[in-house]
């Protein structure tokens, strides 16, 4: 075991929580003093985007078979739906004199550690209907050549660089970094575990993003962290001392236009040689606690450049009606294909995190359950940007499910999976398949709810909801092989968490993420003894209570365009 392995699991048992204490965080919290929510570069030229909220065609179901939607061209107006809908604000809350923002991707505490970036590439023809890879209509600004920083809160965009090269035309990439500090600030050392669950939700968003536009999305996986730093500038001196960024990945979205293949080293070298501009500007919190294990784990997991799968021979056609027809013994009446008749971008703009549950709540339809699980399986529609074989299972606390006694669940994301899970867990478990065609599992009859509460860091979310999971990743093997795929775990995590997010959403009911969780209390319950298997998310799903103290107002309400 090499030296920057020892420090990512070293970090990973410093940061559990347990019944008897949580890890490492500040020992009060200025609510007054939080983070910026939303970074800003001074000294930068501004490409302010059309007004955002414009409806788009497709419903949500036709999601399912994205391949049939029809590719939107690339212009200004559809670049920046683009980015209103993956990173951009959904709404404002507001109580008293307080109020702060949601956006479409979650954050663990609302405090969005994620940056986006866009990169635009191809000739600077002035003036033309066609500028930097981006098709212009009259009365489009131009985005030329250049990297730029998304700013939810404006919708706009920054310019960080202008590319001094001409580049062939390759269209438009998408780049993410994170801000550790944004989110230790709340939850100290175990914030950068949360920082890759964001990761994991913002890859999700901008895939759905890019599905209703009739656009993918592919993942640029064999950079390396130092080509994305230079790539989005993350490794110049711009940023105030604590507040940088760390790069996370590159992901290139394919119009299906006729662009031209990407040309990795002559973008590296427009990037070092172009014209940069602005200065971060501080995040305005006092940096009164410290973290440098986040530091040290940050640079033991730092990603070198790898050779990866073609992205086009991984994928698969991504119909859910082949996924799974029917269910248990009620076959008939269990297709998976959802009810939802709304548009899809209607469920990513109405998407929340439910604050408190009715625990009183009917059962949830058997039908809406299975079209879940459906759902977060890797043959489906929102996974086909992911290049790997699955490495995340869920263990369900079934609490009220319309026709399934209440007990505990599995659902193995890949066949290979269910001999070693069998194997790793309480021998108790009877591990009777109770579907056709899912891969879920029944191991245990009986009322969990007190357990799930337990699990969850004593929060009644994970017990007054429908249900309640944990998900499960092959941990140690995963690690050894090498220390960065600890971040493309939690990044699987946060996938999956962003499509129970939005299906929860069409079912109208909804979910929520908990990072909070006591992680070997969980393996207890299931039988886990050892790293082979880690439990590193937490999800759960029921009928809101809202909060009616609370006034909801329009995501851009504040712009005059």
């Amino acid at each position: 075991m090499n030296q920057q392995t020892e420090i990512v699991l070293t970090y990973h048992n410093r940061t559990k929580h347990t019944l008897e204490r949580y890890a490492k965080g500040p020992e009060s919290i200025d609510w007054e003093d939080q983070p910026d929510q939303f970074r800003h570069f001074s000294g930068c030229e501004i490409v302010t985007l059309p007004l955002p909220g414009a409806e788009l065609e497709p419903l949500f179901t036709d999601l399912d078979n994205p391949e049939t939607i029809s590719a939107k061209p690339l212009n200004i107006t559809n670049a920046g739906l683009l980015l209103e809908l993956a990173f951009g604000l959904s709404a404002w809350k507001q109580f008293g004199p307080s109020r702060w923002a949601l956006r479409c991707n979650p954050s663990s505490g609302n405090l969005h550690p994620t940056e986006a970036y866009l990169i635009s590439t191809g000739e600077d023809r002035t003036r033309s209907r066609r500028v930097s890879g981006i098709h212009t209509i009259p009365g489009d600004n131009l985005i030329k050549s250049g990297v730029y920083h998304y700013v939810s809160h404006n919708h706009s965009l920054e310019q960080r660089c202008r590319f001094s090269d001409n580049l062939p035309d390759s269209g438009i990439l998408i780049g993410l970094s994170s801000v550790h500090w944004r989110e230790a600030w709340k939850y100290g050392e175990r914030a950068f575990r949360y920082c890759q669950h964001d990761i994991g939700h913002a890859l999700g968003a901008l895939r759905y993003s890019a599905a209703i536009l009739g656009w993918s999305v592919e993942l640029l996986a064999e950079w390396s962290d130092d080509d994305i730093a230079k790539l989005l500038g993350l490794d110049r001196d711009d940023f105030k001392k604590q507040e940088h960024e760390s790069p996370d990945i590159v992901c290139r979205i394919n119009t299906h236009a006729d662009n031209q293949p990407l040309d990795i080293k002559a973008l590296l070298e427009a990037a070092q040689s172009g014209a940069w501009f602005g200065k971060a500007d501080s995040l305005r919190a006092y940096h009164m606690y410290k973290w440098p294990v986040i530091d040290e784990v940050s640079s033991a997991a730092s990603k070198p450049q790898t050779e990866e799968l073609e992205w086009q021979a991984v994928r698969r056609p991504p119909r859910m009606a082949e996924v799974s027809q029917s269910v248990g013994n009620r076959c008939d009446q269990h297709a998976t294909k959802s009810s939802c008749t709304k548009t899809a971008s209607q469920i990513i703009r109405q998407r929340r995190s439910a604050q408190q549950f009715d625990g009183k709540m009917s059962p949830l339809p058997q039908t809406d359950f299975y079209r879940m699980l459906a759902a977060v399986l890797p043959t489906t529609a929102a996974f086909d940007l992911w290049r790997w074989p699955p490495k995340i299972h869920l263990f369900i606390f079934v609490h009220r499910v319309e026709g399934l006694a209440p007990g505990i669940y599995a659902l193995p994301r890949h066949n290979h999976a269910v001999e070693s899970l069998q194997a790793a867990t309480l021998a108790d478990f009877d591990w009777q398949k109770i579907s056709e065609t899912l891969p879920l599992y029944h191991l245990y009859t009986g009322d969990c709810r007190q357990v799930a509460k337990t699990l969850s860091c004593h929060q009644p979310i994970a017990s007054d909801s429908a249900f309640s999971l944990g998900m499960v990743a092959e941990f140690a093997e995963t690690i050894e092989a090498a220390p960065w795929l600890y971040r493309r775990l939690f990044w699987e995590c946060g996938l999956i968490g962003q499509v129970l997010y939005l299906e929860a959403e069409a079912a109208g009911i909804r979910g929520t993420g908990i990072g909070c969780y006591f992680d070997d209390s969980v393996h207890e319950i299931l039988g886990i003894k050892d790293n082979k298997f880690q439990s590193l998310y937490h999800f759960t799903v029921g009928t809101p209570r809202d909060d009616n103290r609370l006034e909801t107002l329009p995501a851009y309400g504040h712009l005059d365009r």
